[in-house]
């Protein structure tokens, strides 16, 4: 499933949708590798064993979406397409 990040409620969102729980989990700790080098994490949220939920806001910024948001979002895409 291939969609676009949308803001909501202060929050940029997105769903990844892959073909089995594994897979989903690889994903997952992609992101986390991502996170801890750019110090700037997620949530994340891993339902219906193959989907991938994420969003993200920047808390010290008054929880908005800032331009760390969308940097971390142009990086997660990068991993789900590699």
């Amino acid at each position: 499933m291939e969609n676009e990040w949308s803001e909501v409620d202060n929050t940029l969102q997105k769903i990844f949708e892959f073909k089995d729980f594994k897979e989903a989990l690889v994903f997952v700790n992609r992101i986390g590798e991502i996170a801890e080098r750019t110090q700037h994490h997620p949530n994340i949220c891993l339902k219906d064993y193959k989907k991938v939920c994420i969003s993200t806001t920047t808390h010290d910024s008054g929880s908005t979406v800032t331009v760390k948001d969308r940097g971390l979002a142009e990086e997660i895409d990068k991993v789900f397409v590699s």
